[in-house]
């Protein structure tokens, strides 16, 4: 990957994969079978600032290019996507928004704070009834007293529980339609404040904590379960204008774009789970022996898993492009969109196949296939399910065709 990665790009990579096999495997099917939030290594990487990778320098973060931060969401999917999805959605969605569409307050009261990973962030937009539409936001944030009251539910929102700083979508004119959509900084503590208090992250007392914003019970997910999904809940939440990020209206616009960059950092999870099962089943039908031979030697499963480890290179390729056109300012919603569907395919793809190349032993949780699996199918859902992928890139073909 010679044209994409650079000296600084290869030694970030190589510090991530250091702490995911010391730090992360050892732990990762524990974490996986109670759906505990690793908040240990949630606090290492943070402590090494990879929950603020693409976060300029004077805002805590490390200043790197976006390449960077998809570098570290793909090395930890490797090895398990729970670590990958906390490090994705905290920087994409919990501190994006606020880092591009914030004013100057707004950067320098909370994004110091998610970039250096003292408070966890979310990103509330999802609802019952706005899913893939997600211009059907129904939550409502009227004006009050000098600021808005909020009230509605998000569903299905990464760190509603353990994290403390959320931009979430409401409508504030219901005449406009889409145009009628704001974003908002609400605030609320962890639910689990005795492992914040005993680590030492997760807690900031200074936030303006918003009454009446609450998280729900946390969900029994397929997988990326030591992730933490809950319900979001806001029942006349009062937030100051100064927590209303950008103008009335701006809303459906910016977070559009928000999830324009997030899809590229799903591609990359979804390239590390890919690579991940590749590994895994390489490494086994080489030592694996059948019929007196290593099971690597029969024509169907090495063909079969060569071409597996093209397609894996074409996605890096994808993925890596969205990432080079995004650092250099310009268009990459479609490539992002690319990146995304052939990525989150493949990762179910290849987990599928190793499974079976790796026979009953793949169906166990003795390996992490298994759990792959499992883990590669929310990539197809996430930040837009494929077919939403496959509109966004077709809008983009015929805007290409008029041009």
């Amino acid at each position: 990957m010679d044209p994409y990665l650079n000296q600084e790009h290869h030694g970030l990579q190589a510090q991530v994969r250091e702490f995911a096999l010391k730090s992360i495997v050892p732990v990762a099917r524990e974490l996986d079978e109670t759906a505990r939030f690793p908040w240990d290594n949630v606090k290492a990487i943070g402590e090494r600032g990879w929950l603020g990778v693409p976060v300029p320098k004077e805002l805590g973060g490390m200043g790197r290019d976006y390449l960077s931060y998809v570098l570290v969401v793909e090395e930890l999917a490797k090895h398990d996507a729970s670590h990958a999805i906390t490090v994705s959605a905290h920087t994409t969605l919990g501190t994006t928004p606020i880092l591009a569409f914030g004013n100057e307050a707004q950067k320098a009261r909370f994004v110091p704070l998610l970039a250096t990973g003292q408070v966890l962030g979310g990103f509330g937009l999802t609802e019952p009834g706005a899913g893939s539409d997600s211009s059907g936001t129904r939550t409502r944030a009227l004006r009050r007293n000098g600021g808005y009251a909020i009230n509605g539910s998000k569903i299905f929102i990464t760190h509603a529980g353990v994290g403390e700083v959320f931009t979430v979508t409401a409508v504030t004119d219901p005449a406009r339609g889409h145009h009628g959509i704001t974003n908002f900084v609400v605030c609320k503590p962890t639910v689990e404040m005795e492992e914040a208090q005993r680590t030492g992250i997760g807690h900031r007392p200074e936030l303006p904590y918003t009454h009446g914003v609450t998280a729900g019970e946390k969900e029994d997910k397929l997988g990326w379960r030591a992730s933490d999904t809950r319900e979001l809940h806001m029942q006349d939440a009062w937030v100051s204008e100064e927590q209303r990020v950008g103008e009335e209206g701006q809303g459906f616009a910016n977070f559009m774009k928000t999830l324009d960059a997030g899809r590229i950092g799903i591609a990359a999870l979804s390239l590390g789970l890919a690579q991940g099962a590749l590994d895994a089943a390489v490494e086994y039908t080489a030592r694996r022996r059948q019929f007196g031979r290593p099971v690597w030697e029969f024509q169907d499963v090495r063909f079969g898993l060569a071409g597996l480890a093209a397609e894996v290179q074409a996605a890096r390729h994808l993925t890596y492009h969205a990432a080079w056109l995004k650092d250099r300012g310009r268009p990459f919603a479609k490539e992002a969109a690319m990146a995304k569907l052939v990525a989150s395919e493949l990762a179910t793809k290849t987990a599928r196949a190793a499974i079976q190349y790796m026979g009953a032993a793949g169906y166990t949780n003795e390996y992490p296939v298994e759990r792959v699996l499992r883990d590669a199918k929310a990539c197809e859902i996430g930040e837009g399910t494929s077919e939403i992928q496959k509109i966004v890139i077709g809008r983009h073909l015929l805007r290409e065709l008029d041009a």
